[in-house]
């Protein structure tokens, strides 16, 4: 059995299903990222496991123990939220502390574990430093030591960096991540962010409508998705419907095409290419005729939104082209993800 297992698990707000039969499980020592949008059900499940959301069906179990009506406390688990929840009269030492005094440790007793979290996570010096004068990473860090300091059997964390300014979360992102390896700590990381959960997760489970949409390691969800919508969700927004020809030709889908031969497919800007001339595009490459209706600078080249009649894609390219030039959109066959038009689990090779 995992270290923490959920079985079948459903939450319902009035006559809205929220968590609809969702089974995972987590492996002791593995840090597991719920990604997807907002609503899909990622913070109530992980509400679920802390114990602030009592499920009308399905089992919580962590180590064995059935955890599924226990109240918070009891759990023995630490969740650090989006806004930190630090106390703001009290010290660095004094929130890590805090939930050491609320368990009855004495003293000298948290006055030994709040050194080992400070140097932890690296804040030596800053014991006596009112929260109020930190840093966003530095708060940050501070939340972590006090979730840490009660030696949790799970780690909770709530999109803890969604606050942070980009150059902090990307640095914290790795602190993040060689500490959890470290020492060892179960965790589950709540997060609308790609880029996080891939950095971040050993694995990572995509929700969508209270579900779990594919659950695998981040290269496998990345580049192996099972359905039209985790593909768009991984970064393969690009979506057009196409026709199957003979063999293996594709050709983008018209008015009237029957739907036994349509595909859905996706493709990634950054796997797409421009071309004036489609003397040097491979056989199998799609080749999508269109005009460039938008243009952004993006720092290392350009994005453009190109109309191809039958739909408008992203492409990303180094050369600067203006509005209104006539282009080729090239997709390399390797690049296209392929699914029914239905929108089915199977995926397409």
């Amino acid at each position: 059995m995992p270290y923490l297992a959920i079985e079948d698990l459903c939450v319902s707000y009035g006559g809205t299903r929220v968590l609809d039969h969702v089974s995972i499980g987590v492996e002791r020592g593995e840090m597991v990222a719920l990604l997807g949008s907002s609503g899909c059900g990622k913070t109530t499940l992980l509400r679920s496991i802390a114990g602030f959301v009592l499920p009308q069906e399905g089992t919580i179990r962590v180590d064995g123990r059935d955890i599924t009506h226990l109240p918070p406390e009891k759990r023995e688990t630490a969740m650090m939220f989006q806004s930190y929840a630090l106390w703001p009269h009290m010290s660095v030492a004094g929130n890590i502390g805090y939930g050491l005094r609320m368990r009855g440790w004495k003293a000298a007793a948290i006055a030994r574990r709040v050194d080992e979290m400070l140097t932890l996570l690296q804040l030596e010096g800053f014991a006596a430093r009112p929260v109020t004068q930190l840093s966003g990473g530095q708060r940050q860090r501070v939340a972590l030591g006090r979730a840490l300091a009660i030696d949790p059997h799970l780690l909770l964390l709530d999109e803890p960096m969604s606050n942070l300014d980009y150059k902090v979360r990307i640095e914290l992102r790795h602190e993040l991540r060689a500490l959890q390896k470290r020492i060892g700590i179960t965790a589950v990381y709540v997060t609308h962010d790609r880029e996080e959960a891939l950095t971040l997760a050993d694995r990572i489970a995509v929700m969508d409508a209270g579900r779990i949409a594919q659950l695998g390691a981040p290269e496998d969800v990345f580049h192996r998705p099972h359905s039209a919508f985790v593909a768009g969700f991984m970064g393969a927004d690009n979506a057009l419907d196409l026709m199957r020809g003979s063999g293996a030709d594709l050709a983008p889908a018209v008015a009237g095409t029957p739907q036994a031969a349509r595909l859905r497919a996706h493709f990634r800007s950054n796997e797409a290419h421009l071309a004036h001339e489609v003397n040097d595009v491979a056989h199998d490459a799609l080749v999508l005729p269109g005009t460039v209706v938008q243009s952004f600078y993006v720092g290392h080249g350009y994005r453009y939104r190109v109309s191809t009649g039958t739909a408008d894609v992203w492409v990303e390219a180094p050369e600067h082209l203006a509005e209104g030039t006539a282009t080729k959109v090239v997709v390399p066959r390797a690049a296209l993800l392929l699914f029914p038009s239905d929108d089915s689990r199977t995926r397409i090779s």
